[in-house]
């Protein structure tokens, strides 16, 4: 039964991410960036003043929701985890190196996307019956759409209440089970257990309750992270420039992971690229708009630059790190590539992959990816069950929200004992079928959001003019 799951979840995998996703998913992300004349990039430095500037704030009138640093924090938390470490691992083991240039053009794409999502979600949300400001694409494509596309909402909450317990729980309890039995020995019945409870503890309090708590483990763990890998790439820095070498090489001229150079390993490192770099930073998913849709703001331009920052937080700096340092320690000063991307027999696994090579990289650097792992991993089922739970919301009421936080910790208990590989393939494909009526959302809706985006940039512009007079 077990090896039947497994056939038909690849298969799944296969049919999602062949051609279709990677078409819609860049091909949105490219036209947005064209329409927004490469805004994301022009105004990212703003949006990190935005993010630490109180003055940017404009509170609602009930100042009863979440601070945009907040939000931003509760989003990161729901990308931040296996991706982030597992994800790049295998991607690199199944796509070769080629795969992180593609989960970089993902994330590129990824930044208007976002930005696109964050002023969604301001502009039309709502209030839930217990009075909490609630918003995503299933509520954009509601208020801001007409009713011949109420189905596409629908069908979004749908696969989000799936594509939730499939990826925000499953695959992050599996990789939380994963990294305790192979480096402690815990039973996975003795995680699924523990790890139901806790999440159960935190996601019972609420959105303010998550968001208190991202707003600390988040940051505290992405710095320990990049400080132990700063250090690790500082005295490989030699093997630095062979490992971007190895990366673009891989992209177009398709590099395996096994050795041989052919078409179908271009197309493999486009679709792990792909596929992992939207599972790590979910730009497209429209999951991080239902974070966004809590912030105290009013002010959507402000907050969806403020979202774009989880897509260059997530990918462009923490993926890449995880890829360079999986790379580095591989290659000799010679720049030559040494056991095949592997060390030993357990290069099959992402975690263990990662894992040893921060080992190599530095003494204990083992225990910082598993410390962070079971953090990230943590943080990211508790962010997924405030979007399950929301989704689940819209396609009842409130009243049953009880009922979804439940189905959150069954799933988690479930991923915790099921089959790696399953899980992974299953998670994935989900969330590429969940990420599609999102993104004919934000196609439908593109005039407006470049509207918008202009007639901000001209207020901008003004304001600049009069101050240099």
């Amino acid at each position: 039964m077990e090896a039947m799951l497994a056939v038909y979840a690849g298969k799944l995998y296969g049919a999602v991410w062949d051609v279709t996703m990677p078409t819609l998913l860049l091909g949105t992300g490219i036209y947005l960036t064209i329409g927004l004349r490469l805004m994301p990039i022009r105004r990212l430095k703003a949006g990190f003043e935005s993010l630490f500037s109180k003055k940017a704030y404009t509170h609602t009138e009930a100042n009863d929701g979440i601070t945009p640093m907040q939000s931003l924090m509760t989003a990161l938390s729901g990308t931040i985890g296996a991706g982030n470490i597992i994800g790049v691992a295998s991607a690199i083991l199944i796509g070769g190196p080629g795969a992180i240039f593609w989960m970089w053009m993902t994330a590129f794409c990824g930044m208007a996307t976002k930005y696109a999502e964050g002023l969604m979600a301001i502009k039309y949300r709502e209030r839930s019956e217990d009075g909490l400001l609630i918003g995503g694409p299933m509520y954009y494509i509601k208020i801001g759409l007409s009713k011949k596309w109420l189905f596409l909402g629908t069908s979004y909450a749908v696969m989000m209440v799936i594509a939730g317990l499939a990826t925000g729980h499953m695959v992050q309890a599996n990789a939380i089970s994963v990294v305790l039995s192979e480096n402690f020995g815990v039973n996975n019945w003795v995680t699924a257990v523990l790890l139901s409870i806790l999440v159960f503890a935190v996601i019972i309090g609420g959105i303010k309750s998550i968001a208190k708590m991202a707003q600390v483990t988040v940051p505290t763990m992405t710095i320990l992270y990049l400080l132990c890998g700063t250090i690790i790439l500082i005295s490989n820095a030699s093997a630095i420039p062979a490992a971007f070498g190895l990366i673009f090489d891989g992209a177009f001229n398709g590099t395996a992971a096994v050795g041989g150079f052919s078409g179908a390993m271009i197309a493999a490192a486009i679709q792990q690229g792909v596929s992992r770099g939207l599972y790590s930073n979910e730009a497209g998913t429209g999951s991080a708009a239902i974070a966004h849709a809590s912030s105290e703001t009013q002010d959507p331009i402000v907050q969806g630059e403020i979202a774009m920052l989880g897509t260059v937080i997530d990918t462009i700096i923490i993926c890449t790190f995880t890829a360079l340092i999986i790379l580095t320690v591989q290659i000799d000063v010679g720049g030559v590539i040494q056991n095949t991307w592997m060390f030993g027999d357990d290069g099959n696994s992402g975690a263990v992959l990662t894992s040893q090579a921060f080992a190599a990289g530095l003494p204990g650097g083992g225990y910082v990816v598993i410390i962070g792992q079971l953090i990230f991993s943590f943080t990211t089922i508790i962010a997924w069950s405030l979007y399950v739970e929301r989704a689940g919301i819209f396609l009842s009421n409130e009243k049953y929200k009880t009922l979804f936080r439940l189905l959150s910790v069954g799933f988690v208990f479930a991923g915790c004992v099921g089959n790696f590989a399953t899980i992974w393939a299953f998670g994935l494909a989900t969330l590429g079928i969940l990420a599609a009526p999102n993104l004919i959302a934000l196609l439908i809706k593109s005039r407006e959001i470049f509207a918008m985006t202009n007639k901000a940039h001209d207020a901008r512009q003004k304001i600049k003019n009069k101050t240099a007079e």
